[in-house]
């Protein structure tokens, strides 16, 4: 037999590590290392089984002692403290039930004293949520839309009753675990008794044994249905926005509250406006005439196109603001965002030769004073 190792080294702490310490290093390597977490496997159970040894021992003040004075030879029959009435019986596992509790759930509730864990099993499960994707056009998401949504949900067997048993008969009570669902089972592991807690293989954690099933839900007490519903998506709905219909999802178990129906909105682009929440963007084209003289333009706006003036003079890519034209608030019609325009100047192209002949005599007739911005840069490039 291979000699055993220290058992500071198997913990992986320091001589001069506090209970805290201790315990803490316990809990990670016996979740780490117990054999539910590693079925089959010889290696993790020895390694299971070294842990588990080593805590009962520097957990415990006098044995920790004694093991730091006399070594493992203090519990191996041979030291002198097993001489004087030793320590060599069996471990003291004060604790455990709060540590495997923490670990799986109350699993190991029998052997250790935790809580009641058929009272959890029947306790009220809510249904869960759905999630239906809806795409929506740019304008239906502005003004808002009734849409039919068609979706699956599981329901509560109408003929059963959600109780699983043919109409006229009942479930009973499952003799295998009295009810509870959940069975113990005692696995010794290095001369240590360990109790836990499985699901119990006769009722598959029911705790009811169904002898008629239910032929419309066969059994499980609960039917998948397909549903059509008509929504109203609000206006001013953006791109990933969600409708939330609440208790329009599955179903729930043991008198839970069903879940809900989760719409995503998906928004197809426009055509003329890039959005940015309540606020719509566009860019406008001018003509060169108009942008230097000044004129009253038409901008596109989600009520039909608007006239705004601008000024002489206007420059490329000055942007305007037509307040109160963008995108509704959702949940306050009255107020809305802002459509923000930017003027593009458009250079004429195809020019004819009188075209071309005016537009010369025009620009010797400009000078500097014409050009503010040409004349400021090529002074800077002078300095």
């Amino acid at each position: 037999m291979s000699e055993k190792r220290d058992y500071y080294e198997v913990l992986g702490i320091s001589k001069t590590a506090d209970d805290g310490e201790i315990k803490k290093a316990y809990r990670s390597l016996a979740k780490k290392y117990h054999p539910d977490v590693n079925p089959g496997d010889a290696a993790a159970e020895e390694k299971f089984k070294e842990v588990n040894e080593a805590y009962a021992i520097l957990s415990d003040a006098d044995k920790r002692a004694a093991y730091d004075s006399y070594g493992h030879a203090a519990f191996d029959g041979t030291g002198a403290q097993n001489g004087a009435g030793g320590f060599g019986g069996g471990f003291d596992f004060g604790d455990l039930g709060d540590i495997f509790g923490s670990f799986f759930g109350g699993g190991f509730g029998g052997g250790f004293g935790g809580g009641s864990s058929s009272a959890r099993r029947n306790a009220p499960v809510r249904g869960d949520d759905i999630g239906v994707r809806v795409t929506l056009t740019f304008e239906e998401a502005v003004f808002g839309v009734k849409r039919e949504v068609s979706y699956n949900r599981v329901q509560k067997c109408a003929d059963c009753d959600g109780s699983g048993a043919e109409k006229g008969t009942t479930a009973e009570t499952c003799h295998a675990c009295g009810g509870s669902g959940q069975r113990r089972v005692t696995q010794r592991i290095g001369g240590m008794a360990f109790q836990s807690t499985v699901t119990c293989s006769e009722c598959r954690g029911s705790g009811k044994i169904i002898k008629k099933p239910c032929q419309n839900c066969r059994g499980t007490g609960y039917v998948k249905v397909t549903k059509k519903i008509d929504v109203n998506i609000p206006a001013g709905i953006d791109d990933g926005g969600r409708v939330a219909l609440r208790g329009m999802g599955n179903d729930g178990r043991n008198g839970g509250p069903a879940g809900d129906l989760i719409l995503i909105v998906s928004v197809k682009p426009s055509r003329v406006f890039e959005r940015d929440g309540v606020h719509l963007y566009c860019d406008v084209p001018v003509s060169v005439t108009d942008a230097t003289l000044g004129a009253e333009i038409e901008v596109p706006t989600l009520d039909g196109n608007a006239k705004y003036t601008i000024p002489e003079g206007t420059q490329p890519d000055t942007s305007f603001t037509l307040r109160g034209k963008g995108v509704p608030y959702v949940g306050n019609l009255d107020r809305r965002g802002d459509i923000i325009f930017t003027v593009k100047v458009e250079i004429p192209q195809k020019l004819s030769g009188k075209q071309k002949e005016l537009l010369r005599k025009f620009a010797e007739s400009c000078d500097d004073g014409n050009y503010a911005k040409r004349t400021g840069f090529f002074k800077k490039f002078k300095k």
